[in-house]
């Protein structure tokens, strides 16, 4: 998992509430267990047409957003089935940051689970995050999770929350297996010493 430290990027506007994980990566797209491969899926039925071309209004087909980073969205965003599939497709197209004033605990907890930061703020500081995100691509926010803020194209900062373990894996790039493999030498030791205790295991 990439080490997530200070991010400089454009941020799409999705005042949207309710944003469910089906939206974000409807259940046709489910049959893989790759990691890869889903961010051209991502809001698949928000960005295609029925006959799969894209729908120009909406925010990740515009110009100015086709390379956002990250997302400014509306209350409840990731709620609805447990798909790790949603922060997956979400990656995979590129987006590190979802900012919105809440989200579905699942979602939140496997975003760090996938080297994606969600940030939670009061709804008065998203409505300004929005308008930033608003001025596309000439507009850059960045986020620092060490100073743990959020500022925009203008300077204006809010500070965040953020829980110490999961900040502490996102700037080390560690994910579950990564946080095994930091215990190596103690598995290794532990085996080794069983082994010798109870080789009939």
């Amino acid at each position: 998992m990439d080490k997530f430290e200070k991010l400089s990027g454009i941020a799409a506007p999705m005042p949207l509430i309710n944003i469910d994980t089906d939206m974000i990566i409807p259940k046709q797209f489910l049959k893989t267990i790759k990691r890869s491969g889903l961010g051209v899926n991502l809001f698949d039925e928000m960005r295609y047409d029925s006959e799969g071309k894209e729908i120009p209004d909406f925010v990740l087909n515009k110009p100015a957003y086709r390379e956002a980073e990250i997302i400014v969205a509306g209350d409840n965003f990731g709620c609805g089935s447990s798909r790790e599939h949603a922060p997956w497709a979400i990656k995979d197209f590129g987006i590190k940051c979802v900012i919105a004033p809440s989200f579905a605990d699942i979602f939140f907890n496997n975003c760090f689970k996938n080297g994606i930061l969600p940030i939670v703020l009061p709804q008065e500081q998203v409505d300004v995050l929005m308008k930033d995100a608003e001025k596309g691509a000439n507009a850059r926010m960045e986020v620092d999770l060490e100073a743990q803020t959020v500022t925009t194209s203008d300077g204006e900062s809010f500070s965040f929350e953020v829980d110490p373990f999961r900040k502490h894996c996102l700037l080390e790039g560690l994910d579950d297996i990564g946080l095994t493999l930091e215990k190596g030498a103690s598995i290794d030791a532990f085996e080794s010493k069983a082994t010798q205790e109870r080789p009939w295991v």
